[in-house]
């Protein structure tokens, strides 16, 4: 006999909706601390007992809640942020749902305590001259409104988590743990908003108390090395970035410093913290040619687009989101970090603050521009024409052979001549002192002193050039012998019909031979040892998966980069201070400078300040 049907009542209802979004104390918090930000408050207190399962109270300053209203705040699907269908197309604030309160309510001990926001402020709620209170009982029902005292804003207090649902209660970890993930939670919503303060305490202790930065890009920068380490705000690179209706702006620490793990990474859509894999695969091919394999970037990232453009109500706890035109959004994200990078730390050195611009995609310098071109003293040779792997070689090679000086290079003792005056003027990387250890190169900047690994700099420099000659030469391609068949499955295969062409244009020709076939005829000259079955794979996969792929791009500049690396000025050669400025000088005008193929650094700045505190000067 099949059972009947039966409604539920609300108080299981709640209970099932609460295996949605409340998954540990750190869920709790997020869901109340979202709710304070669109109350409008400017200032959060959290306290925490035993990792928020004895108790977890968040207090805010924002517009309260009026008495008659209260009940209605732990009543499911009743919420102040939607009113009708249309709304829920734009949504603009953090919660929208109206399930997080009763839901909470469900499997603890909740008490409301709220006083409205005096009618005086501009856009304030409703007037109150004292604080309500409601609570939930042990079977459910709601007890209030009484009256409590109370300053203008809502305090939530959540005691004794899961205490009617004890195999839930099971899953939860160590104090230590849940208190973890409780600050993490902190640390996200934190660095989202530098306007409103916050404190977090645990068991009495203050472990955090973060004051408001609200225009105050010091503020902003300290709160950074609060969050994130010491350190953090001064080797990140801004970024701030627009086109249409995208802006991206934030924080990207420089290649030079990333990551063992990706735990530093942080994006944000219109101020929600997300996790997407569209946006995730942008960032990760904007580094693809600045780190090294392994490690991971790190980033404070925002991305603001008009509410209608994306759609947030896909995910129970709202961790992922929906775009309208998520290809727009992808190449956006991709080409406004790709830009930024290949500015690299040089801008500031040489005067291109970090302002807004229109975000496009990155094309090199012509020969004109003269960026990434070997200049035009010495054995300075032009790339031109069609060239294959040996014409690469032995074209940039002559570009980059450096005079030997007849003399051996500066007589030990000697001291270096004074700077040309061109160089004291707005030389970036200053000018060359000395070389150290056959190794390192010495510069004296206008604010401090420079050192400059040369080989890791001269390897960089060379495979930026590399690049432009590739990119601006026809791509060679060669005909297979025997062409290759690679099985795929059939919406692969019906992915080549619209991507032919642009595969063509980098020497890969493919030809789709039937349903779920294909055959590969030609590939690129440089690449003729590759693995081609695991490359049109793999290039296939991310084709389905992000609409593009960088894949033969990228083995194309692992061909480069170690042509470049062999290339590159070896150790224990001396050389002159005309080739140190010479390479000073190179390293101003080229892409990506910041770091070498590898993603180690090429150069570091000790400034003025620094060396002052070395040598307890000016105290």
């Amino acid at each position: 006999m099949p059972k009947p049907i039966r409604v539920l009542p609300d108080h299981l209802v709640n209970q099932i909706a609460a295996g949605e979004v409340v998954e540990r104390p750190a869920s709790v918090l997020k869901e109340l601390i979202e709710n304070s930000l669109d109350a409008g408050c400017r200032r959060i207190e959290i306290d925490v007992e035993q990792g928020g399962v004895k108790r977890l109270r968040v207090r805010d300053d924002g517009c309260g809640i009026p008495r008659d209203e209260l009940p209605l705040a732990l009543s499911r699907h009743a919420t102040s942020k939607l009113a009708q269908l249309r709304d829920l197309d734009a949504v603009a604030s953090l919660g929208f749902r109206g399930e997080a309160l009763p839901s909470i309510a469900s499997v603890s001990r909740l008490t409301l305590t709220s006083r409205a926001r005096r009618a005086h402020d501009p856009g304030a709620c409703e007037a109150s001259t004292s604080g309500w209170e409601v609570s939930v009982g042990i079977d459910g029902e709601l007890q209030g409104p009484r009256p409590a005292p109370h300053p203008e804003g809502s305090s939530v207090d959540v005691c004794d988590l899961f205490f009617n649902t004890p195999a839930r209660r099971k899953f939860l970890r160590t104090e230590r743990t849940e208190l973890d993930h409780i600050e993490q939670v902190f640390r996200r919503i934190a660095l989202a908003r530098p306007d409103v303060g916050m404190s977090l305490k645990h068991n009495g202790r203050v472990l955090q108390s973060l004051p408001s930065a609200e225009n105050d890009p010091a503020g902003a920068a300290a709160r950074l090395d609060r969050l994130l380490g010491k350190g953090f705000a001064e080797k990140a690179l801004t970024v701030d970035e627009a086109a249409v209706d995208l802006r991206l702006h934030g924080w990207v620490m420089r290649p030079a410093f990333s990551r063992s793990q990706a735990d530093q990474q942080f994006f944000y859509v219109n101020g929600r913290a997300v996790r997407d894999k569209l946006l995730t695969h942008a960032i990760r091919q904007a580094f693809s040619d600045v780190l090294h394999h392994g490690r991971h970037p790190a980033y404070v990232l925002f991305l603001e687009l008009p509410p209608r453009l994306v759609d947030v109500n896909v995910h129970p706890a709202k961790h992922e989101v929906r775009f309208r035109e998520s290809r727009q959004v992808h190449d956006f994200i991709f080409s406004a970090l790709h830009r930024r990078l290949s500015r690299g730390a040089l801008a500031a050195e040489q005067g291109e603050l970090d302002q807004p611009g229109v975000a496009s995609s990155l094309s090199l310098p012509s020969d004109e521009d003269g960026g990434t071109e070997p200049p035009t003293r010495g054995a300075g040779a032009r790339f031109s024409g069609s060239l294959g792997v040996g014409e690469n070689r032995r074209a940039y090679q002559a570009s980059l052979s450096f005079q030997q000086p007849a003399s051996g290079g500066a007589a030990p003792g000697a001291m270096p001549p004074a700077p040309p005056a061109d160089l004291e003027q707005g030389a970036a990387m200053g000018y060359a002192l000395a070389q150290l250890n056959g190794v390192y190169l010495l510069a004296q900047a206008p604010d401090g002193l420079i050192l400059v690994d040369i080989h890791a700099a001269h390897e960089r420099i060379g495979y930026e050039r590399l690049k432009a000659a590739w990119s601006r030469g026809q791509v060679v391609p060669q005909p297979l012998l025997v062409p290759m068949t690679v099985q795929v499955s059939p919406r692969e295969a019906e992915l080549i019909d619209g991507h032919a062409e642009s595969l063509g244009r980098l020497g890969l020709r493919l030809d789709r031979i039937d349903t779920g076939s294909l055959v590969v005829r030609e590939v690129p000259a440089i690449l003729k040892e590759a693995d081609f079955d695991r490359l049109v794979r793999d290039l296939l996969s991310d084709l389905a998966e992000y609409g593009r792929s960088e894949r033969l791009e990228e083995a194309i500049n692992g061909v480069l980069a170690t042509m470049a690396c062999h290339g590159a000025v070896r150790a224990n050669r001396r050389l002159t201070l005309e080739e140190m400025n010479a390479l000073l000088r190179d390293m101003e005008r080229t892409e990506r400078i910041d770091q070498c193929n590898h993603g180690r650094p090429t150069w570091i700045k000790l400034t003025h300040e620094e060396l002052d505190r070395m040598f307890s000067r000016g105290r």
